[in-house]
């Protein structure tokens, strides 16, 4: 379920919080938010506009975290994706996160469950062009 209108406000208050967007003019097309402490991120929200999907806008937006997160020295990325979601999970995967739990029933609104996937950044490359190719699995 998407984050409230009260939900975004407050995170933005939060000094460990931060959100990249992908845009087109004025027209959000992509958007990642994330927690970070000094040496981990975890990725809260990763979402493209429905009419901007399969065109690589995911990747590109994840690619760019991942690049950001190993700048500031960051070794480990976490998320939480829902099972069913095929196409995150395949983005994630292909992107070098390896799943290390599952969340019984975790969201609330349909009792679905959730997959824990981690990724170390060890050997991400700043400079590389694909988060598929630029840091160990």
């Amino acid at each position: 379920m998407p984050w409230s209108e009260e939900q975004c406000r407050g995170a933005f208050t939060q000094p460990f919080f931060a959100a990249f967007g992908l845009m087109r003019g004025t027209r959000l097309l992509a958007y990642v938010s994330v927690y970070h402490t000094a040496d981990e991120l975890e990725i809260l929200n990763l979402a493209v506009n429905p009419s901007e999907r399969r065109q690589g806008l995911g990747r590109r937006i994840l690619d760019m975290a991942l690049r950001v997160a190993r700048k500031m020295g960051i070794e480990k990325v976490m998320l939480d994706v829902r099972a069913g979601n095929y196409p995150a999970v395949s983005l994630y995967q292909s992107c070098g996160f390896v799943r290390v739990a599952v969340r019984s029933h975790y969201y609330s609104d349909t009792g679905e469950d959730a997959l824990t996937y981690v990724c170390r950044l060890r050997s991400f490359s700043a400079t590389g062009a694909d988060c598929a190719k630029n840091h160990s699995r």
